[in-house]
Formats: structure tokens, sequence, C-alpha cells
């Protein structure tokens, strides 16, 4: 079996091959190339064949593509997607104006509202019809004016738009009137992106189901084109594989499926990192790990606690400040990377980021036109990154180019020698990330001093020792292949679809009504899960489901998930559940009313099924203690407390389990640098994982 995965950041696109055998550790081969922001599946086959021909293998011979792509992000936050006509219950074509009323900024007379001053969906494309589903049990108080929607439809059509969506007040309740309304679109518009809000998101609250709804046709055709034009891009060069695309759940799913549903790829790149930092964590006997990936252009922070991936709260789950009603890892980013660009404002303050040098032209020691000074060039000038060491020399930089840049823009003005503004540039990046990965942790009633810090990406390990001393983190784990770990968690994730159904009853007046009610609807989202799973091919006996009750007092706002019994729920086990959702409140809230009433909003049933997860083989026996056979050369390097010492390199492929370095050092590699610093020392773990702790 060969499986590939591929993640596409910012700036470098990173891919990993697994070659595995009969039950054996797997043969692993990982690269970067560029990524190619106007076309992200030309960097991805770009990437894929070229780790092929590092590992001998003929593209033909692949099995698997996993793909973690930030396309429909991107569009998002750039707001370049479709152009999106709305079809909804008249008197309610401004909900997604109103949203809830909520000003971002309770005392700012500066604040923005982004769902008004740049819609998704324009008001002049918002029509309405005449219908009515009621509440509580879905009725239809009011037909559907079918001519009506005819006429919106041919409107749509006329106006060239290239989505529509069908939102109904209530349609979680009773569907009828959306699918119908749907068929009418499609009949006048057959090559439109069309989606209903019950398909998309069937739950209770009508401007997130809205607003979800919009935002899954905004980023529909563009998102869907990709992903085609990805799979004839492979096909072209002689990859014939399955493909699979990264979900904002910590999921995978078929290309079909992601193209009706992007909106569950907004956190497809953020999520495969979370997931390989776990499965490092794993490898390296750590539970609690806080996970930072830092690329080129951004870093993504998670908790990971007690082996478990985070979900966000549904009240949480937003991108671009727009609310986005599906099931995601508990991620936050921050614009902090490799290619963050330290400028002086015009106020004189000395700033660094989110503004980023991206790929193009990329950090001035690059030599593509960039002049501007950023983070990567502060790490050459202090001879944190060697010229000649960059991606393993594939990728050639100046350093001249570098000191000019920080001299120019930052030193000069500030008066200050260009070490100095060097590491002044670290200083205030390396802040920035402490200031995020606390409001990620301690903000949420995590610990850091419990801690693993966990640094990925290309950058992160340059970083980590920094930052694990800002948050007082316990210990600092360089993964064994730190700039490929969110690729390398595309290749241990399972295949997984969530499926929702809204039922709103209090757990402890529940009748043997309400549990038959509750029987049907699971039943109802077990039947569409197998169907899908029967879509994809996959046998009875490997399908995994899991049930979750969306809870929350009598009279609260929102909910938090807590785990149902396998069993059907009844009067004898429904107590589990509300005990779970204790927990989970006590957890998030940090108190717990149990002589409260618990309520159910919406029940979810998560299908997934287990794929084959990557095997890596044990680094022979070292025991050595700064293994001279590994020192590639000595440096001067400068180091946070401003000391210059010379520093030994040591090439991370030279060692073995068990060997100790101790700071200060460099550990090189293709795709990452790790620093100890002085103080520290760093032990090489059974699958080349790097422990790194005080001395």
């Amino acid at each position: 079996m060969i499986r590939v995965g591929v993640d596409v950041g910012g700036t470098f696109t990173d891919i990993v091959l697994e070659r595995s055998g009969s039950g054996g550790p797997s043969q692993v081969v990982v690269t970067k190339v560029s990524s190619t922001p106007h076309d992200q599946s030309e960097g991805v086959v770009q990437g894929i064949l070229k780790v092929c021909g590092l590992a001998g293998v003929e593209p033909g011979a692949i099995d698997a593509v996993f793909h973690g792509t930030t396309v429909a992000t991107n569009m998002i936050i750039e707001r370049a997607g479709a152009r999106v006509g709305m079809i909804t219950t008249r008197g309610f074509r401004d909900i997604l104006h109103m949203a809830r009323h909520k000003r971002p900024h309770n005392f700012s007379l500066q604040f923005d509202l982004p769902w008004q001053s740049k819609p998704i969906v324009r008001r002049r494309d918002r029509l309405v019809v005449t219908e009515r589903i009621m509440p509580p049990d879905g009725r239809v108080e009011t037909p559907l004016a079918l001519d009506e929607v005819k006429q919106a439809a041919e409107l749509f059509a006329k106006r060239g738009m290239d989505a529509v969506v069908v939102a109904f007040l209530f349609s979680f309740l009773n569907n009828e009137h959306e699918l119908r309304a749907k068929e009418i679109v499609k009949a006048a518009m057959p090559d439109a992106f069309v989606c209903c809000s019950s398909e998309v998101v069937n739950t209770i609250r009508e401007y997130e189901r809205f607003s979800s709804t919009a935002m899954n046709a905004y980023i529909g055709p563009k998102t869907s084109a990709y992903l085609r034009r990805l799979e004839g891009r492979l096909r072209e060069a002689g990859v014939n594989a399955i493909v699979r695309i990264m979900q904002s759940n910590g999921g995978i799913s078929t290309i079909d499926n992601s193209s009706e549903l992007p909106i569950g790829l907004l956190l497809s790149g953020p999520a495969g990192g979370v997931i390989g930092g776990r499965w490092t964590g794993r490898n390296s006997d750590k539970a609690n790990v806080i996970t930072i990936d830092i690329g080129g252009t951004s870093a993504d922070i998670s908790v990971i606690q007690k082996g478990e991936l985070r979900i966000k709260n549904p009240r949480d789950t937003e991108v671009a400040t727009l609310p986005v009603l599906v099931p995601m890892i508990d991620v936050d980013a921050i614009g902090a990377g490799g290619g963050s660009i330290a400028y002086v404002d015009p106020g004189g303050a000395f700033r660094v980021g989110p503004r980023s040098a991206g790929a193009v032209p990329g950090p001035a020691c690059y030599g593509k036109g960039g002049t501007e000074p950023t983070v990567t060039d502060a790490q050459v000038v202090l001879g944190r990154m060697d010229p000649e060491q960059f991606l393993g020399g594939d990728l050639e930089i100046d350093s001249s180019l570098s000191h000019k840049a920080i001299e120019e823009h930052i030193a000069r003005p500030l008066g200050l020698p260009v070490e100095q503004a060097a590491l002044g540039i670290l200083k205030i990046i390396n802040n920035n990330m402490a200031l995020a990965i606390n409001a990620n942790s301690v903000a949420k009633g995590i610990d850091p001093r419990n801690f693993t810090l966990m640094g990925m990406g290309g950058a992160g390990p340059l970083h980590s020792v920094s930052l694990a001393e800002a948050i007082y983190a316990k210990d600092v784990i360089s993964p064994v292949q730190p700039g490929i770990t969110a690729a390398t968690g595309l290749l241990v994730t399972d295949l997984q679809y969530e499926y929702t159904h809204s039922t709103v009853l209090v757990l402890n007046k529940a009748t043997d009504e309400d549990f038959r009610a509750v029987k049907e609807a699971v039943d109802g989202l077990a039947a569409r899960a197998n169907a899908q799973l029967d879509l994809d091919g996959i046998p009875a006996g490997k399908r995994r489901f899991r049930k979750v009750a969306e809870c929350r007092y009598v009279g609260q706002g929102f909910e938090l998930r807590a785990d149902m019994p396998a069993e059907d729920l009844d009067a004898a086990n429904m107590q589990v559940v509300i005990d779970n959702f204790y927990e989970a409140h006590k957890q998030v809230y940090g108190h717990a009313f149990r002589d409260q009433h618990t309520q159910i909003v919406t029940i979810r049933l998560i299908a997934s099924v287990e794929v084959e997860e990557l095997t890596l083989p044990k680094l022979p026996a070292g025991g050595r203690r700064n293994p001279q056979e590994a020192v590639m050369y000595r440096r001067r390097t400068v180091f946070d407390d401003g000391t210059a010492l010379e520093t030994p390199r040591y090439a991370r492929d030279r060692l073995k389990a068990d060997d100790r370095i101790e700071g200060p050092a460099l550990v090189i590699q293709h795709n990452s640098t790790t620093v100890i610093p002085p103080a520290y020392a760093g032990t090489v773990l059974a699958f080349g994982d790097i422990l790194i702790n005080r001395n």
C-alpha cells in the first residue's frame, strides 16, 4: 500500500509518502515544494511527482492521496467566492443582515459588521416566496408558492448567479418545501450550485443555519472546480489513486462529498497539523500537548488533552467572524509565521505581522524581489538558519539580503545594531504567539505547566523553546519531521461523516414518547450515514458509530456535547447523558448545576471508518552524549539573551535513540531546524522525536 499526504500552506506545500508492508514499519519519504497560490493543484501535483522520484515509486503505483487545503478558507477571508442568490421565507429576507444584533466590540465606535459591510449574499439577491412551516411538529401552515420559486429562479438565471441557497424557516422540522424549491431551481439553472439549509446544517437557529448555508454556496462552485481540477491533473500525471480530503472536524471525506458540502473544508489545512500532533504525542508518550504549527504565513494553535482532540462549541465555530454551524477542531490561527513582515509603523512602534511575504516574493533572503524584513530574515541574521542548509540546499537563500532588509527597515530607523533589531523581531513575534497560546489554553481552563509544547511546521522548532519559556510549558517536543507533521496527520485520519437532527426535549422530564422520537431520529441519521458509506464501498464490519447529544440547561443560550450510550436512550440510561453534560459544563465553565434540568437540542451521529495508521520504524539504539559523529560543523549563533556562541550543527538523520544533545545546539534536517538553547538538552526518543528539557 502506497499512500501520499499533501498539505498546502501559504508558503510551502508539504508532501509525505508512506509505503507500508505486511504489518511492519512503513518506509516514509518527505519533501517540500513552493506553494502555487494561483492554483494550489499545480503545487500538489509537482510535490507528488517529486516525492515519487525520491522514493523510486511510479505515480501510477500510488493507492491513495490525502489532501489538506486552504482553498475554501482563503475564499472567505478574501471575499473571492461565487455570486450567490437566496430564496427564503417571506418576511425573513433580512435575517442575514440583522444576524443576532450583537456588537463585536461593545464600547467601540469604529467597529465593523462584516455580515453587513461585506455580505456573502447581497440584499438585492435575497428573494422571498410564500410558504410557512410551523413548530413544534413541522406542520405546513402555508403551502409553498411554486410559481414564486420559479420566478425567483428565472430572475437569478437572468442575473447570471453562480449559486443559489434555499433556506426556509423551521426546515429542520420539515424540509419538504426546501427540497421542492431546490428541484425547481435546478430545472431553471442546471449549471448552478444549489443547496438547501436542511442538507447543509439541519439544526435549530435560523441565522446560523442561513449563514452557514450561504457560506457553503459562496465557496461551493470554486471549491468544487478546484477539486475536479486537482483530480484531473493527478490523472494526467498518471496518478489514478483514490483522493480523500481533510475535513474541519478531523476526519477525511471523498471528493464528491467535499464538493457538495465544501463548508466542511474551512479548517481543512490546520486540522491535519493537530491530528499529526496527536499522533506524535502518542509516539512520544505524551497525552497532554499544546500544538503550534508555524508555517510561512500563519501559526495554528490547538490543545490535545488526555490524547483527545477538542471540538469547538457551536457558539465559537466561525470563520472570518461569520458563524459556521459545522463541527471544527478547536484551532486558533494568528498571522505569525516565517514570512511575517517586520516594520516600524507611522507612530514609530516596532511591529511584526500579520502581513506576510508569503511564497511570492517571500522573505528578502529568497532573492525573489522581496525587500521587507521577515521573521525568517531575522533567523538568518542571528545564525539560526544556515543558507546552505535551507530545505536541504533545495532553495538558495542570501544572508546579505536579510541583513540589508533589517538594517534599512528596522535597525537604522530605530537606532539599533542589526542583531539587536533581529532579536527584537523574534521577541515580538514570540510574544504574539505566546498570547495566542494562552488564549487557547489558560483562558479555557488549561494549565500549560501540565502540558508539553509541540512546535511543528517549518518554523515551529525554531521558536518552541522560547514559547515554552513564555507560557511555562512542562517540556518541548520537536517531531521527527516537524515541517511535514500536518501532511503526516493526513495519513492517520479516519474517514468520517457527521449528521444532525434537532430534537428539543428536557431529559429530566422525558416520556416514553420522547425516547421513541429520539430513537427514530437516531435511526434516520444512521440510515443516511450507511447510505453514504455504501457509496464509499465501506464494508459494514468496518463502520463505527458514535452518538452525541448537544445539551444545555433549560434557558441557556448554547449547547455542549455529551456522549450518549451505545444502546437506545431510555429512562434507565438517560442519567449517563446528564452526567456527561455536567462534566463537559464543568470543564468549560468551571462549574455545573446538578440541580438544574438538562435539555437536548440536537442529536449528532458521527460515522467513521478507521484507516490503516502510519507506523514508523524505531531508531537504532544510541545512548550517546553530544555524538560527534552527528556534528556537521560549528558556527556563530545568537540566542535570545543576546549571547553569541560557536554552536554545533547536528544532522538529525545521524542521531539515534536515547542520544542526548546538550545546548547550545542546532539540529538540522531537510524541512526544519530545531534550536536547543544553552541550559537546555534534547533527548532523542524511540521514533526520532526530540524531547527538550532544561538541563
